[in-house]
């Protein structure tokens, strides 16, 4: 149904309502209205990466391993399996009568936040530090969840709007304060987009204030959405933000005021309780029943959009979907391709043939919880690392194990005298062709605050260090000389400077969904080759960060760090050796513009040896509306197939108002055999090609452009570790 007719729809049936009836719907567990046959509807559903807290349901990679993928095309088909699996465990529970949380069309999902500090507990909940990735994949997963049938498959949520990504003990009082350029320039990119290109059907608002506002109630934040991009689905508050409003940021004086600051604010629905204050906020005159029933209006807008009155296409979609084979398989897929390798020196692909015995150590190798993130649903099976790697291997290769420590705890047995594990790790490696060592967090680790076990930071790291216990088995099964594999199941950056200089390969799993194990045998001999990349920055410390409470973007990112990383953002490696060897400006006849292609002069300045002294300059002409179209050469010149991630970013080196270092503005995957060439098309979108100025207004600038076209950043560290040099391209607009 489209909007204008659900609209309508929604507007006779809530003029049949009450003030009362009208002001109980615009809480997150609705209750029922009899006499107008509505029936219950509870708003509250979760579906980052899957069907969520609703029981059985294929759980996929966490969303910051989907981010890892760079693979628009794979979260939409993810997204529109969490829709058939969403419909079909509401078709079941609502014809039983179930109505309960978890168990509606309204999924809280996708977060959209920008990953801007590691420390972020939260921060595996989303894609990464980068707008464009953000917000590109956000698109795709709104549009597959929603889908484009008669009715709204699902509805999405576009969360936490905005500026919102720690710390989490102070999320309830703190104010966020950005400046107009940082806000424009990075915080509300991905919102925009999901709005005006995915018409995202929810938006929900965040914990803390933005500049002096509670983002629950802002009307500079509600100007940009319903203002200026034109929203015109509903607003939701986070759960019990509002109540924050008086207890906590001390902007009311008591649960009333909250209330009529929250929906004359443009907030429509509350997660929590204090709408229960609504009518006493209308009978005290600060509240008019025209805002009651506006908010009205736009709830019931969704749920005839949804179909939820007059029945839907996919009322007949089966509970038989939910853990089907085929998405299991997609759930399998996708943790293949999330999978970032950060070193090899050769030791992978491991060969089945060659070993008699295997060592898997580590706390996160038998561990369901490493593989689940937060915000998860309920597998049937969790195939863990071990297993997947045991039920690979079979009778053929020997499987040792020892868990060698635990998470963050000294010792296994409380009455052992500490480390108690250690001795056993050193016998497995001793015993071992090959180890395989699994470390990392889990959700216990890092998340939401009041979801983990880490009270001390409430969800969040203190540090990048992994706790001294696994520190401590590191440097065991180190000195214990046999080759080794390190695997990091984590949703953030760790640092790995004492594993990349003692270990054979090292590669970050994330949280890859439940069949991470099976994928993880896969990849690790070879009928897979990774091709992820890092979605976010793996720092050398925290000492070049400023500090969490700032929100300035300076220093912060691959956009903005001045120093080296550890390991880049969009830095991945493979078992093929895929390369752009050329790239092109496509010409279009309406506008011209000058583009010179500049390959490296030299063998040093290419070490790859596809530069050469060549210099070719050619005219082309461009549309300036329709974006910059790039046509990229790629070959594998390794000896395995595999998959790759092509990346366009874009610097403009003149403008005192341009990002300082250049930013991703395209991306797509590639799939190439070995020593098989290809071609791809990428689209630069024409906001490439403009400024924020300092009071956040964006605005075209002629001049000169740099493009780099690779398959990685261009900065110094990537073309030192993946010794490929990016295609440089000049663009005159």
């Amino acid at each position: 149904m489209r909007r204008e007719e659900a609209r309508k729809r929604a507007k006779e049936l809530v003029s049949r309502m009450t003030t009362e009836e009208k002001a109980s719907q615009l809480r997150y567990d609705a209750p029922a209205i009899e006499r107008l046959g509505i029936p219950a509807y509870n708003w509250w559903n979760e579906a980052l990466h899957g069907v969520a807290r609703a029981g059985q349901a294929t759980v996929f990679p966490q969303a910051i391993g989907l981010g890892a993928t760079f693979d628009a095309a794979l979260i939409g088909e993810i997204a529109d399996v969490i829709a058939t699996e969403g419909r079909a465990k509401y078709n079941a529970s609502s014809a039983r009568g179930d109505r309960d949380i978890y168990k509606g069309l309204t999924f809280w999902s996708p977060n959209v936040n920008i990953f801007r500090d590691p420390r972020w507990g939260r921060g595996h909940e989303t894609y990464g530090e980068d707008p464009c990735l953000t917000a590109t994949l956000g698109v795709a997963y709104v549009k597959a969840l929603q889908g484009d049938g008669e009715t709204m498959k699902a509805a999405a949520c576009a969360k936490h709007f905005a500026v919102h990504s720690g710390p989490e003990a102070l999320r309830h009082e703190f104010d966020a304060e950005a400046s107009a350029k940082d806000m424009e320039e990075t915080y509300l990119v991905a919102f925009r987009r999901l709005v005006e290109e995915a018409q995202v059907e929810a938006v929900m608002g965040a914990y803390n204030r933005v500049n002096g506002e509670p983002a629950c109630a802002s009307r500079a934040l509600q100007e940009k959405l319903r203002g200026e991009w034109g929203f015109e689905g509903h607003f939701v508050s986070d759960c019990w933000a509002i109540r924050d409003f008086h207890e906590n940021h001390l902007v009311t004086r008591n649960a009333t005021e909250s209330a009529a600051l929250a929906i004359n604010t443009g907030c429509d629905l509350n997660c929590g309780n204090t709408y229960l204050y609504i009518m006493k906020a209308y009978q005290e005159g600060l509240v008019t029943e025209e805002t009651i029933t506006e908010a009205a209006v736009r709830l019931f807008t969704t749920r005839y959009m949804l179909g939820l009155f007059d029945g839907s296409e996919y009322d007949q979609i089966s509970y038989l979907e939910v853990e089907s084979p085929e998405h299991l398989a997609l759930a399998e897929k996708a943790a293949e391709e999330s999978f970032v390798l950060l070193k090899n020196n050769g030791i992978l692909p491991l060969k089945k043939e060659k070993l008699k015995t295997i060592g898997l150590i580590g706390p996160n190798m038998n561990s369901r919880a490493a593989l689940i993130g937060n915000y998860h649903g309920t597998a049937s099976r969790y195939v863990t690392i071990q297993e997947g790697i045991q039920d690979y291997l079979g009778e053929e290769v020997r499987v040792l194990t020892s868990v060698g420590c635990e998470l963050s705890r000294d010792r296994s047995e409380m009455l052992s005298t500490g480390s108690d594990r250690l001795s056993e790790a050193r016998t497995v490696a001793d015993y071992s062709d090959v180890v395989v060592l699994c470390v990392g967090l889990d959700e216990t680790l890092e998340g939401e605050e009041g979801d983990t076990g880490n009270r001390d930071a409430s969800g969040d790291k203190l540090d990048l260090q992994l706790p001294e216990a696994q520190r401590e088995l590191m440097e065991t099964v180190a000195a214990c000389g046999k080759p080794t594999i390190l695997l990091l199941a984590a949703g953030s950056d760790i640092d790995l400077s004492y594993a990349a200089e003692h270990f054979d390969a090292v590669m970050v799993l994330w949280y890859p969904g439940g069949q991470g194990g099976n994928a993880a045998a896969k990849v690790l001999f070879g009928e897979v080759s990774p091709s992820g990349k890092l979605p976010v920055t793996f720092y050398r410390s925290l000492e070049e960060l400023p500090a969490f409470t700032d929100y300035s973007m300076r220093g912060r990112t691959y956009r903005y760090m001045t120093g080296k990383a550890q390991f880049p953002f969009g830095y991945g490696l493979t078992y093929g050796r895929v390369e752009v060897t050329g790239a092109k400006i496509l010409p279009d006849e309406k506008e011209s513009a000058i583009c010179t292609q500049m390959q490296a002069t030299s063998q040093e300045a290419s070490p790859t040896g596809t530069g050469s002294a060549k210099m070719e300059r050619e005219k082309t002409a461009q549309s300036q509306t329709g974006g910059v179209t790039v046509l990229a050469d790629v070959v594998n010149l390794g000896t395995f197939d595999t998959q790759d991630v092509v990346q366009v970013y874009v610097k403009k080196s003149d403008s005192p108002d341009a990002v300082p270092n250049p930013q991703l503005q395209a991306f797509t995957r590639i799939t190439l055999k070995a020593g098989e060439r290809g071609q791809v098309k990428l689209t630069i979108p024409p906001e490439a090609f403009t400024v924020v100025d300092a009071v956040g207004t964006r605005k075209e600038q002629g001049g000169a452009y740099e493009i780099y076209v690779g398959c990685s950043q261009p900065d110094g560290q990537s073309i030192e570790l993946t010794g490929v040099r990016p295609i440089r391209l000049w663009y005159e607009k």
